[in-house]
């Protein structure tokens, strides 16, 4: 289910919410399984079969934290009884990304190993279940803190919940279990806030509109130079510079809109997310774009990956290398495609390249801070510096195939041959859509922003901005309606 259907919008929404809050009246616990039980079903309009493989995770990982609780005392790290916390931690790690590599990566080796070594090997054409690596690495992330001694809550409803949550199944946030289950276990959260409700709208109505007018806008011409691209016909520089900025733009509004939505939807039920967009285009930096962009992944892959590789405590050359193989495994979770892995070997090279200017630069840093002056021209071309190294990066994010990549990456360099845009009214108003685009992004304030001053102390406000919102989010439902309703981008990781 999308949050931009119309099902979700008229029926699912309302009858959750309104069920939730009022079971709460009977039981608190009463509501949170209610909730629990919405988010499967959430979950099963999509693919009811993919359910049981849901709820298998959940029960497996739920089973093997409390094993695993159960024999902490016994483990001294390194000595200790055969079956000992990290050993269960361990197949428990084992579980997890071996059923995510199933699903995910299978055809990829086999199209891998057909390459290299010439064979005929049939693919298994295994579907992917929506969701996996955001189920999967919120699981792994509470496991580790289960063996590290920092999770507090084993409560069973809402530890399906945490993981079931509808708001971030399907494209996160990834949770952090400290995040949101103290949430589920404060009785405060099963009262109605008509405040929270009326900002939870509006901030769900501004996440609607980036979708539905700026992010399914932008597709439109981004897909028609990227399918050119891969079939081997190159655009020119012009056109596919457009086509970059058109998908750079589609990707930001839509995951942003996504972000915003899944904020305002849990925050109408009182629960807060963490925040995961944050205006990430206004980076000076490469280090500050991955501070912005997917901020709960970013969190993720430096707690259970980075650091535990050994981060920067081994010296400058192993930094490095650990920053690298960060990337390239950050790369390979968004995709089984060498693409992927491509563009998370690229940022992981910005961040070394960034990394490295910063440690030959830190006197002159070190001198702008304290004179409190760093001047505008350096703020707007590191901005735009870090940008268009973005917006190359974007390239292999977005083409199907490497070749498809090369081809745009050619022309966008300017050795590509082409034969001009292509004469559509949407290729005439590219310029102007980019343009405005682009103005959103660096000169608007963010929701979040917007959100924070919203100041609603009376109920007839708190009604009149809930009810201007129901409006509005009906209006843009219905339009999305009419022309189709497209899933989100990061759906398919």
């Amino acid at each position: 289910m999308l949050f931009n259907s119309f099902l979700f919008i008229t029926l699912y929404l309302p009858l959750t919410c309104v069920l939730f809050f009022a079971l709460a009246r009977a039981h608190p616990r009463l509501a949170a399984f209610w909730l629990a039980v919405a988010s499967v079903l959430f979950y099963g309009y999509w693919s009811p079969r993919f359910v049981l493989l849901l709820l298998g995770s959940i029960a497996f990982n739920y089973a093997m934290s409390l094993w695993m609780l159960r024999v902490r005392g016994c483990d001294r790290g390194v000595t200790g009884p055969w079956i000992n916390a990290k050993r269960v931690l361990i197949a428990a790690l084992v579980g997890d990304l071996g059923l995510l590599a199933i699903f995910k990566y299978t055809d990829f080796a086999v199209n891998t190993v057909n390459a290299v070594a010439g064979l005929t090997v049939p693919n298994a054409n295994i579907v992917l279940p929506l969701g996996i690596s955001f189920f999967t690495f919120t699981q792994i992330a509470f496991l580790v803190d289960v063996y590290r001694g920092h999770a507090r809550e084993y409560d069973p409803v809402h530890y399906v919940l945490f993981v079931s949550y509808f708001p971030h199944l399907i494209a996160g946030p990834v949770l952090h279990h400290g995040q949101i289950m103290p949430q589920f276990a404060d009785t405060r959260i099963y009262t109605p806030s008509a405040n929270n409700i009326a900002v939870g709208l509006a901030i769900f109505a501004v996440g609607l509109a980036k979708k539905v007018l700026l992010a399914d806008t932008f597709s439109a011409y981004a897909d028609s130079v990227f399918a050119s691209a891969d079939a081997g016909v190159a655009p020119t520089a012009l056109t596919a510079w457009f086509g970059a900025l058109a998908y750079t733009l589609q990707l930001y509004f839509d995951f942003s809109g996504y972000c915003d939505m899944a904020i305002g939807v849990s925050r109408m039920f009182n629960v807060q997310l963490p925040l995961n967009f944050d205006s990430p285009y206004k980076a000076r930096n490469i280090i500050e774009f991955w501070r912005r962009w997917h901020m709960t992944l970013s969190q993720f892959l430096r707690d259970y990956l980075y650091i535990p590789l050994g981060g920067n405590r081994h010296g400058e050359l192993q930094r490095y290398l650990n920053l690298l193989i960060t990337m390239l495994l950050g790369g390979l979770w968004h995709g089984a495609s060498w693409t992927f892995v491509a563009w998370g070997g690229l940022h992981g090279a910005y961040l070394v390249a960034n990394h490295l200017w910063r440690r030959a630069t830190a006197g002159a840093t070190a001198r702008r801070t304290v004179s409190g002056r760093s001047g505008l021209a350096t703020v707007v071309l590191s901005t735009a510096l870090t940008f268009t190294a973005v917006v190359v990066a974007w390239v292999l994010f977005r083409a199907e195939t490497l070749s498809g990549a090369w081809t745009m990456l050619c022309s966008m360099s300017g050795l590509g041959g082409g034969d001009g845009m292509p004469a559509t009214h949407v290729a005439q108003l590219a310029p102007l859509w980019l343009a405005a685009g682009l103005a959103i992004v660096w000169m608007a304030p963010s929701t979040q922003d917007l959100a924070a001053r919203i100041r609603l102390p009376s109920p007839r406000e708190q009604l009149l901005v809930a009810g201007a919102m129901c409006v509005g989010i009906f209006l843009l439902a219905a339009i999305n309606h009419s022309r189709g309703e497209s899933a989100f981008i990061y759906f398919n990781f």
